[in-house]
């Protein structure tokens, strides 16, 4: 069950960085390696829309996992 909150925490920190990167333009995190190689073949803009979207997705997951571990039992 602790696995369970470790997990759930690593998507929602994550989701957050990536959602909040994507949403203040943050120039130190589309300039890491990763990211500047979806930059290259994105574009700023995109880069940003994808990255707002894979937090809200990571986010989202975070919260079904919550949800999942909660009233199913497990």
């Amino acid at each position: 069950m602790f696995i369970h909150h470790i997990i759930q925490t690593l998507f929602l920190v994550t989701g957050l960085l990536s959602l909040s990167a994507a949403l203040f333009n943050w120039d130190w995190f589309f300039g890491t390696r990763n990211a500047a190689f979806a930059t290259k073949q994105l574009g700023r803009e995109k880069s940003r829309w994808f990255y707002g979207t894979m937090g809200v997705l990571l986010i989202a997951a975070a919260i079904g996992f919550y949800f999942y571990v909660t009233y199913s039992g497990k």
